[in-house]
């Protein structure tokens, strides 16, 4: 009913950036929020960042001040743009949608497929 299409992942060097995007798509009737999370080999899947409609935003401690997410509510796009990134955030980035979805407006958390982001040199 959702599908969540991620892209911009890939290697990069300590201290650089990277975009991430992701799009919506489906029987969307409303999003209230889209987000990043990523999880790390062994580790729990944890959130980055979220935002909601209304531009609200929740970062998590490790990423303030070096990622900011935006979003494009016209275009069900949310993007996460990565600098000073470290090695330590290297992980696979998922994107989560939640949305109230046609017919019923029920409400579902939609999640993407994960894009891997590698921080080495």
């Amino acid at each position: 009913q959702v599908q969540l299409v991620e892209s911009g992942g890939g290697l990069v060097q300590p201290g650089g950036s990277l975009r991430l995007s992701c799009a919506a798509s489906g029987s969307i009737f409303s999003i209230y929020a889209m987000g990043w999370y990523r999880q790390a080999p062994g580790n729990q899947r944890e959130l980055v960042a979220a935002i909601t409609s209304d531009g609200s935003t929740n970062y998590a401690d490790s990423v303030k001040g070096r990622f900011t997410i935006s979003r494009d509510n016209a275009k069900n796009t949310v993007y996460l743009q990565m600098v000073s990134l470290k090695p330590e955030d290297t992980a696979v980035y998922y994107c989560n949608a939640v949305a109230k979805v046609y017919p019923g407006r029920n409400t579902l958390d939609a999640w993407g497929q994960g894009t891997l982001v590698t921080v080495s040199s």
